[in-house]
């Protein structure tokens, strides 16, 4: 059985925020959930996390399928472990959840490691506040705290990245016998090497190869180098894989995101949640997509998209919103200053200029001219519009749901529908047109006057 305990029960209050660290966002995704898809990817089903301050918050990000415990006081990382005791089972897994740049492979290694405790190391230029790995012919001996490291411990350049693999029993061993013998009066995690190796039991080490995996954060600055160096991992990866970004400084793509070969993401492009971006299609400038599919050979640019799914061949923008529901299917062109929510345009459809679609069905090869709308909402319900196929709607027209408009119909410019509208009829809906002549020569006349 594989388990990982992820702790994320820590204040962060350098982080100066009212929300509780973990929850903080790289690519639109809250930290703590990259910890958690790691641990997915490295083959861990069952995930558990340890929560603190504010731990509500917290709970409401991870998701159902991840369970929860409490730690009433920040009593240190041992502490928090044994408020999931209960959890403990197999092959455990300690994560943390404001370090998430740790790779699934590593977490793999240190899973597939048969030692009752095994330690993930690295090597780190810089040292300080870290603990030591303080060894003896190679093996692991001890891990130092930094603040009570002796100068000469205080030299080693190896040092604990907090993460460890555990068998379940000697975890529980561990922990009946770890005690505040420390500076802070916390019960360290760290100390269960010193007490395993006493009692017996084997004690390994994983060591990788770069430092930045086991970066965490506390700070804003940290949490900046974190969105940094993620934005980069992602943004190498699309480009070996054959996407082009024209300016990856400019350039943001979350970690769920999935770019075919030979997309093209133009700057200051934003592309978050699980959007997909099919090959040949162009993304940007100045687009932000959320959870939003792209399909091949399509356009998009200078837009918003949330929720929404593009076809083949589609051409989105400049300064078009597609708002969650929208569904443009194949060919279909949506221009500046339109925007579309919780409606489906079949293929081939164009609304190009000023317009407003919401809650409504437009059949394929209809044209909807500049300034239409479709009212659909009275007050107190939503009601839907459906317009057939190669329908022609004039400039400037109201559609008021719920209507239905027939196939090959032709709205008059500037009418105003409330009735449904037959196949192949040319429907008026607006006052008749009146012309008063020299109206306005007495009105100035008459001003002339007074």
């Amino acid at each position: 059985m594989k388990r990982a305990l992820i702790l994320a029960g820590g204040l962060g209050k350098r982080m100066h925020s009212p929300r509780p660290k973990v929850i903080h966002e790289i690519l639109g995704k809250p930290v703590i959930k990259w910890v958690i898809d790691v641990a997915k990817k490295a083959g861990i089903d069952d995930v558990a996390v340890v929560v603190g301050h504010n731990g509500e918050a917290v709970r409401n990000v991870v998701g159902d399928d991840v369970k929860v415990y409490f730690q009433p006081k920040q009593l240190g990382t041992a502490d928090a472990v044994k408020c999931a005791l209960e959890f403990l089972d197999g092959r455990v897994v300690v994560l943390y959840g404001d370090a998430p740049l740790v790779k699934p492979s590593t977490v793999k290694k240190l899973m597939e490691s048969e030692a009752d405790m095994t330690v993930l190391t690295a090597d780190v230029k810089k040292p300080d506040g870290y603990g030591r790995i303080v060894r003896k012919d190679g093996e692991i001996l001890k891990i130092v705290e930094d603040v009570e490291a002796s100068v000469e411990e205080l030299k080693i350049h190896e040092v604990n990245s907090g993460i460890y693999a555990f068998n379940a029993d000697a975890l529980r061993y561990a922990l009946k016998h770890i005690t505040p013998n420390n500076q802070k009066g916390e019960y360290y995690l760290t100390d269960a090497v010193d007490i395993l190796l006493k009692a017996g039991k084997s004690v390994d080490a994983v060591k990788i190869e770069s430092e930045l995996e086991i970066l965490g954060m506390n700070t804003q600055e940290e949490l900046s180098l974190l969105f940094k160096i993620a934005r980069e991992r992602i943004l190498i990866s699309l480009m070996d894989s054959g996407v082009t970004v024209e300016d990856p400084t400019s350039t943001f793509i979350g970690p769920d995101v999935r770019v075919e070969p030979g997309a093209v993401l133009k700057p200051f492009t934003f592309v978050y949640g699980s959007s997909f971006i099919a090959s040949e299609s162009i993304v940007g400038p100045e687009t932000t997509l959320i959870d939003t599919t792209v399909g091949e050979k399509s356009l998009v640019y200078r837009s918003e998209c949330n929720g929404a799914k593009v076809g083949k061949r589609c051409s989105v923008g400049p300064f078009s919103r597609l708002r969650p529901g929208a569904i443009l299917d194949d060919g279909v062109k949506v221009g500046n200053y339109v925007e579309v929510k919780n409606s489906h345009l079949f293929e081939s459809v164009k609304a190009q200029h000023l317009t407003y679609l919401g809650d409504a069905t437009v059949g394929a090869e209809t044209n909807v001219g500049a300034g239409t709308i479709t009212c659909n909402y009275d007050g107190k319900k939503k009601s839907r519009t459906t317009i057939g196929r190669r329908v022609f709607i004039g400039s400037n027209s109201a559609l008021v749901a719920p209507v239905e408009i027939g196939d090959n119909a032709m709205i008059g410019a500037g009418s105003v529908i409330t009735n449904d509208v037959p196949s192949y009829a040319l429907t008026l809906g607006r006052a008749r047109q009146i012309n008063k002549e020299g109206w306005v020569l007495k009105k100035m006349e008459a001003n002339d006057e007074k």
